[in-house]
């Protein structure tokens, strides 16, 4: 499944998860530290739903949940 939205256009992006140690010198230590970035994947939140679409035909589409929430899709 291509976790893309139908309406949206959102997909899976690239980033990374930093990981720091040590006390901040303004909690007063000495300073933190960059120890390990590993690479990992944002999935957006899609979810399968049934979409009226503006001819009036009924189809099911892989749509983001906020584009469910701002109310650009109607649902079946």
């Amino acid at each position: 499944m291509a976790r893309i939205c139908a309406i949206t256009g959102k997909r899976p992006m690239k980033g990374g998860r930093i990981i720091r140690k040590g006390l901040t010198k303004k909690s007063g230590g000495i300073g933190t530290s960059l120890v390990k970035n590993t690479r990992r994947k944002f999935r957006p939140n899609v979810q399968r739903v049934r979409v009226k679409l503006p001819s009036g035909q009924v189809k099911r589409m892989w749509v983001s949940a906020k584009a469910i929430k701002a109310g650009l899709v109607e649902k079946a």
